[in-house]
């Protein structure tokens, strides 16, 4: 596995090594030993999958509090992009994100870490996304940005009359408008 630091500190691209024969792959997908030691000390609890069509945007998510969430994403089948934006006032990089594209041939894995919004854009027919997180869901805790934000200006690789998005991503707050809720 090679580990591919961005832009923003503590968020991760992990790159596997794939293993192919004429048989197909192989790959290790996660050691909690080798994360540890070369990603963050984590201990993952929680173990999600979702299934979404193209044009679906989902996010941009965040737990807040004691309940906020540091997450390893990924994808089993199509292509996203998925991006994850810092959250932490008191951070250097506040109100910056970083996105990297994800799918089924580059089976890159994506670490977001504690203090940040987390959201994806489907770019493929069809897509199956799973994620780990290190603390459960509390749905007192749940907070959001608007996908659209114009102080993010986020390109989610969709045009805008294709997006498809849950009611509740609709009318998330806009990021200066959601202040309160951010992370010290």
């Amino acid at each position: 596995m090679k580990t591919i630091n961005t832009d923003i500190d503590g968020v991760v691209i992990l790159e596997p090594t794939i293993i192919e024969d004429a048989r197909g792959y192989f790959f290790e997908s996660f050691s909690q030993k080798r994360f540890n030691k070369e990603v963050n000390e984590t201990i993952f609890v929680q173990d999600n999958e979702s299934a979404s069509l193209y044009g679906v945007v989902r996010g941009l998510h965040f737990q807040k509090g004691e309940h906020s969430q540091a997450k390893l994403v990924r994808v089993v089948y199509g292509e996203v992009l998925d991006v994850a934006v810092d959250i932490r006032k008191s951070s250097p990089t506040f109100g910056k994100y970083v996105s990297v594209r994800l799918n089924d041939k580059n089976k890159r894995q994506f670490f977001i870490p504690h203090g940040f919004a987390h959201g994806f854009s489907v770019l493929s027919e069809k897509v199956i996304f799973q994620y780990k997180c290190d603390r459960y869901y509390c749905p007192e805790s749940e907070g959001s940005i608007r996908w659209n934000d114009p102080d993010l200006n986020i390109n989610w690789g969709i045009a805008p009359q294709n997006i498809i998005l849950s009611e509740k991503d609709a009318i998330s707050p806009f990021f200066k408008d959601n202040l309160r809720n951010l992370f010290d």
